[in-house]
C-alpha cells in the first residue's frame, strides 16, 4: 500500500511574535513523517503535509504543546473555534493592558514628581510586583519553556530586559550602601521594567486588533456559507445543520434563500444570482437538470436539489481553501526573512552583552547605571515582530483584495511573479472570446450529401470540443432527432474527429484534416470559405474519405471587454501574443479586431507549449491564459499560469491563478495588484530593517559622546511597538488602493 500525503491546516494559538512562529515550524518540520510545514503569524496557521502512515494530528499537536503552544485539530467549527479562542485571547489581553496601567501610572508619577518621597522606592517596588507577576507573567513564562528547548523569541527580549531593570532596582533598593560607599547614585529603574511590560501588551493589542482585519476577504466567503439546510425527508421538511447534509439528500430553497449545496435541480425552476461566485451581475435561469451552486442566492422561484457535493466539497468550500492556503503560502523574499528572525533573538542577546562589556570598558564602574539600561535598551528596541509582520500582513491581504475581485491566487509565488510579466500569450476561444460558438451557416457540396447530416451529428455527439456542441446544437434545430449508428471513433489531437459509418470514412474538424484526406475544395466553397473567415469565423469541414461534403461556418462573439483588456495590457507595457487552432484568415480577422499584432493561427497543443518557450527563450517572462485543459502544456510551461473560470469548470488545480468572471480586464488588475503587493512588501521590510538597524546603535548609546543622548526603556518600548502596529497598518492601506 502506497504512502498517503494528507495536507492540512490548523490553527495555533499562544504565538506572540516571529520568533513563535519560526519555533512552531522547526518543531514540525523536525518531526518523522513530515514532509512540509509552514506557519503564517499573520493568520495564526499552521499548513502541514505528512504521511498518513507516520503522523497523526494528535501526534503533531503534542510536539507543539511542548514547545510551548497548542493547535485547534478538531475539523469541525475550526474557524468558529479559532475566532472564538482569539476573541477570548483579545479580552484577556485588554484586561492586562488597562490593569498593568492602572498600576504604572502612579509609578510614573513617583518615578518622576515624588522621586524623593520617604519610602518612594518600596512603593514603587510594590507597584510593580502585579505589573510584572501577573500581568506581565506570560512573558517570563513562555521565555522559560523557550529556553528549556535551547530557543529564543520575542518573550526572551522581554523577560530578560524587564527582569534585568527589575532586579538591579530591588538591589539597589535593600542594599543601596553597595554604591554610595563607591561614591555612585543607586538608581532603580522599577517604572523602565513596568512601561516596558506595558507598552508591548499595549502594542500587541493594537497589533491583534488590526490583524483582525487583513482577514476580512476569508470572513466575507465564509459568510456565504448558510448554517442550516431544509432538507424533504418522506414528504416532510426538516432544517438541519449543514455539516449533517449528505450527498443525494434532497434541499429545499426558498425564494431569497442561499444555496447551501452543491446540486442539480430536480423539481422546480427559478433565476439565481451566482455573482459572489462568477462575478457576474446577471441572474441565471435555473429548470430541471440545472446545476447549482452553494452560497448563490435564489431570486424568486422555489425548488427541490439533489445535493451531488457537500461540506469541504463544494465549490465555494474549495474556494475558501484555496484563498487560505494562498495566504498561508510563502513568498520567495519571505523565506530570507525567515533565516534572519531564526538568529535574530541570539545575535541581539549578543549585542546587550557587547553593550554592557563596551559602557564598562569605556567608563568603569561608574556607567554600570548606563551600561545595563542600554543593554535594556537594545534588547526591547529589537524586537523582531515587525519583520516578521511585513511579508505575511501585505500577502493576507492582497490575496484577500483578489479573492474579492474575483481572482483567484492560488500562492504567494504567482503573486510576486505576476509583476514581472512582460508577454502575455492568449488562447481565442473562451478567453478572447464568448466561448459559446453558434453556427452561422452550412454549405453542401451537393443537395445529396444534406442526407449526410446524420452522420455528421452523430460524429459530433461523442465530440467534447466547443465547437462540436455547436454543431450538435444547429442540427438539433432541424430535427434530426436519432443519430446513425457509427461503428468506430477516434479523436484526432488539434485535428478533428474520425468516424466509420457503414465501412466508410467520415472526418470533421479543421483544414488540416483536408489535406491529410487530400480532398478537393471546388471554387464555391474556396470563395464562401474565405467570406466566412474574413468575418473571423472558424471554419470545420466535414468530408467522406476523400470527397469534401461541407464547410460550416461557426462564429465565437468577441467579448465586449476584450478590445479594452488587450489595450489595457499595452499600457502597461506587456506584449499580447494570441493562439488559436483557427485557419490564419480567421485568426488574422480575430487579431485584427482586437488589436494583436502577435498571434499564431492552427496552434497543436505542443505547438502553443513550443510558441510560450520560444518567448522564454527571448527573456521574456511569460503569463499564458487558457481554459486550463487544452492549454495545459502552454500552461505548465509558462511562467505564470492563468485560467479562465467558467462556474464549476474552473480550472484551480492546474493554473496559478483563476480569472472567476469571463471579463478579461480581470488580467489588467491582477498584474497591477501584484505590483502593488510586492512593493508594500518591500516598503514593509525596508521599515522593518531600518528600525532595527537604527535603533539598536542609538539604544547601545552610539550618540552619548556627541550629544548626551541616551535612549530610556520606555522609550524603546513604545517604539517597538509602534513599529510593529504601524507595519500592519501599512499592509491594510493596500485594501484602499485603486486597481
Amino acid at each position: 500500500m502506497g504512502t498517503k500525503i494528507i495536507k492540512k491546516s490548523f490553527p495555533v494559538l499562544n504565538m506572540h511574535c516571529a520568533g513563535c512562529a519560526n519555533n512552531v515550524e522547526r518543531t514540525v518540520k523536525n518531526m518523522p513523517g513530515i514532509t512540509d510545514a509552514s506557519v503564517n503569524l499573520a493568520t495564526n496557521t499552521l499548513y502541514v503535509s505528512y504521511e498518513d502512515h507516520l503522523l497523526t494530528p494528535g501526534a503533531i499537536r503534542a510536539a507543539v504543546l511542548a514547545a510551548g503552544y497548542d493547535l485547534i485539530i478538531e475539523e469541525d467549527h475550526q474557524a468558529e473555534r479559532q475566532e472564538e479562542e482569539q476573541q477570548k485571547n483579545y479580552q484577556s489581553l485588554k484586561k492586562r493592558v488597562i490593569w498593568a496601567w492602572v498600576f504604572v501610572v502612579p509609578m510614573l508619577l513617583l518615578s518622576m514628581v515624588f522621586m524623593h518621597a520617604p519610602y518612594a522606592n518600596e512603593m514603587m517596588l510594590l507597584l510593580s510586583l502585579p505589573v510584572i507577576f501577573i500581568f506581565g507573567r506570560s512573558f517570563y513564562v513562555n521565555a522559560w519553556k523557550q529556553a528549556k528547548l535551547g530557543r529564543s523569541n520575542m518573550d526572551t527580549l522581554v523577560a530578560l530586559s524587564t527582569s534585568i531593570a527589575f532586579l538591579f532596582s530591588v538591589f539597589n533598593t535593600f542594599f543601596p550602601g553597595f554604591w554610595t560607599s563607591r561614591g555612585l547614585e543607586p538608581h532603580v529603574y522599577y517604572e523602565a521594567a513596568t512601561v516596558i511590560i506595558a507598552f508591548v501588551l499595549t502594542g500587541k493589542l493594537m497589533e491583534e486588533r488590526a490583524k483582525g482585519n487583513t482577514s476580512g476577504a476569508i470572513k466575507k466567503l465564509m459568510g456565504l456559507q448558510p448554517k442550516t439546510a431544509r432538507i424533504l425527508r418522506d414528504k416532510h421538511e426538516t432544517d438541519i445543520p449543514i455539516e449533517e447534509l449528505q450527498i443525494k439528500d434532497l434541499v429545499v430553497v426558498r425564494p431569497g434563500e442561499q444555496i447551501p449545496v452543491d446540486g442539480n435541480l430536480v423539481e422546480g425552476s427559478s433565476y439565481v444570482d451566482e455573482s459572489m461566485i462568477s462575478g457576474e451581475p446577471v441572474p441565471v435561469e435555473k429548470k430541471t437538470g440545472s446545476c447549482v451552486l452553494a452560497g448563490t442566492i435564489n431570486q424568486k422561484g422555489s425548488f427541490v436539489i439533489e445535493a451531488t457535493k457537500v461540506g469541504s466539497e463544494t465549490l465555494l468550500a474549495r474556494i475558501i481553501r484555496m484563498v487560505q492556503e494562498a495566504q498561508g503560502s510563502k513568498a520567495p523574499v519571505q523565506r530570507i526573512v525567515d533565516k534572519v528572525t531564526a538568529i535574530f533573538v541570539p545575535v541581539v542577546l549578543g549585542l546587550a552583552v557587547l553593550t554592557v562589556i563596551l559602557w564598562l570598558t569605556i567608563g568603569g564602574t561608574a556607567y554600570i547605571s548606563h551600561a545595563l539600561m542600554s543593554a535594556v535598551s537594545v534588547l526591547v528596541i529589537a524586537c523582531p515582530c515587525a519583520l516578521g509582520l511585513a511579508t505575511p500582513t501585505a500577502l493576507m491581504v492582497g490575496i484577500g483584495k483578489a479573492a474579492h475581485h474575483h481572482i483567484l491566487v492560488k500562492d504567494a509565488v504567482a503573486l510576486e511573479q505576476m509583476r514581472k510579466v512582460n508577454a502575455v500569450v492568449l488562447d481565442k476561444t473562451g478567453t478572447l472570446t464568448e466561448g459559446h460558438p453558434t453556427v452561422t451557416s452550412i454549405l453542401w457540396s451537393s443537395t445529396q450529401e444534406e442526407s449526410c447530416k446524420d452522420v455528421l451529428l452523430a460524429a459530433e455527439l461523442k465530440s467534447e470540443h466547443p465547437l462540436a456542441e455547436a454543431i450538435v446544437s444547429a442540427l438539433r434545430e432541424e430535427y434530426i432527432t436519432i443519430p446513425a449508428p457509427v461503428e468506430s471513433f477516434r479523436s484526432l489531437t488539434g485535428k478533428g474527429i474520425e468516424v466509420t459509418y457503414q465501412g466508410q470514412v467520415y472526418w470533421a474538424g479543421s483544414h488540416k484534416l483536408v489535406k491529410d484526406y487530400q480532398a478537393e475544395i471546388t471554387e464555391l466553397m474556396t470563395e464562401m470559405r474565405d467570406e466566412y473567415a474574413s468575418k473571423g469565423n472558424s471554419i470545420t469541414y466535414f468530408g467522406r474519405g476523400t470527397e469534401l461534403l461541407s464547410i460550416i461556418a461557426i462564429a465565437d462573439q468577441v467579448k465586449p471587454t476584450s478590445i479594452q483588456a488587450v489595450k489595457e495590457l499595452h499600457r502597461q507595457g506587456v506584449e499580447v501574443h494570441m493562439l488559436t487552432g483557427d485557419s490564419e484568415k480567421t485568426a488574422s480577422a480575430v487579431a485584427e479586431r482586437l488589436g494583436i499584432i502577435q498571434y499564431k493561427a492552427d496552434a497543436l497543443p505542443d505547438e502553443k507549449e513550443k510558441y510560450v518557450q520560444d518567448l522564454q527563450a527571448q527573456g521574456k517572462i511569460v503569463a499564458m491564459v487558457g481554459d486550463g485543459i487544452n492549454d495545459s502544456q502552454a500552461l505548465a510551461r509558462a511562467d505564470v499560469s492563468i485560467a479562465m473560470g467558467k462556474g464549476t469548470d474552473i480550472a484551480m488545480d492546474v493554473a496559478m491563478v483563476t480569472l472567476m468572471t469571463s471579463d478579461l480586464m480581470l488580467l489588467s488588475k491582477a498584474f497591477t495588484l501584484s505590483r502593488q503587493t510586492v512593493r508594500l512588501i518591500k516598503q514593509n521590510l525596508f521599515w522593518a530593517f531600518i528600525y532595527n538597524l537604527i535603533g539598536i546603535p542609538i539604544a547601545a548609546g552610539i550618540l552619548y559622546p556627541i550629544n548626551g543622548l541616551l535612549l530610556n526603556p520606555m522609550l524603546a518600548s513604545a517604539a517597538m511597538a509602534f513599529s510593529s502596529v504601524s507595519v500592519v497598518l501599512n499592509s491594510l492601506s493596500l485594501g484602499r488602493k485603486k486597481l
